[in-house]
């Protein structure tokens, strides 16, 4: 299977059918800017805001724009690379799971509607499983596959090998598959709201 190639028009409607059917707000644009002007309407002023490591954030402007400030959020993200003192750093980090806004990507996305993520040292998985109430997934649509196994062979095959060699030419430090999510479904329960922004063109890995 080639995992850098678009999905169709029918499996992108497929698959946002599929999230809409679990309960999560989805939006299809067309690119990268489109993506971006609709994180800027779904997010308010004076919230707390952070996002996890993502090629997908970094290419469509997000990460720089929150860096900007421009737009009335609290970075918490920002806060944490700017401490230098290493136990206030561990406190800052932790205190960053309770933000209001957690924005990433996934790895794979399943037209069932289940998706994937996965994490080196897990920073980012406590927004994602529970603690950050408001959710923003911003997925390229070479990240539509069939099914959930394709999925994880996605991950495995393809994104894994791409990120270790993107962390080593940022770090010289790979990365490894060390923790794994896969996201069914939300207790609705929960009360969290979840969205995803589906790009059709290719974005991030």
């Amino acid at each position: 299977m080639e995992y850098n190639v678009l999905a169709s028009q029918e499996s992108i409607n497929k698959t946002a059918n599929s999230l809409r059917g679990k309960g999560y707000e989805v939006f299809v644009v067309e690119n990268g800017a489109e993506a971006l002007a609709k994180i800027k309407e779904l997010i308010p002023q004076g919230v707390s805001v952070t996002n996890g490591s993502s090629v997908t954030l970094e290419q469509i402007g997000f990460v720089d724009l929150l860096k900007s400030g421009t737009y009335g959020w609290d970075n918490l993200h920002e806060a944490v690379l700017a401490e230098k003192d290493p136990v206030k750093k561990a406190l800052l980090r932790k205190q960053a799971t309770l933000s209001d806004y957690y924005l990433g990507s996934v790895h794979a996305l399943a037209e069932l509607g289940e998706f994937v993520i996965a994490s080196n040292t897990g920073s980012q998985l406590a927004h994602i499983v529970f603690t950050s109430p408001n959710l923003i997934f911003v997925v390229g649509a070479q990240k539509i596959v069939p099914t959930l196994d394709d999925a994880m062979k996605r991950l495995k095959d393809y994104v894994v090998p791409l990120e270790d060699q993107h962390m080593k030419d940022l770090y010289g430090v790979g990365t490894m598959l060390s923790k794994i999510v896969i996201f069914s479904e939300e207790n609705k329960m929960m009360g969290r709201k979840i969205r995803l922004i589906l790009i059709k063109e290719q974005i991030g890995f």
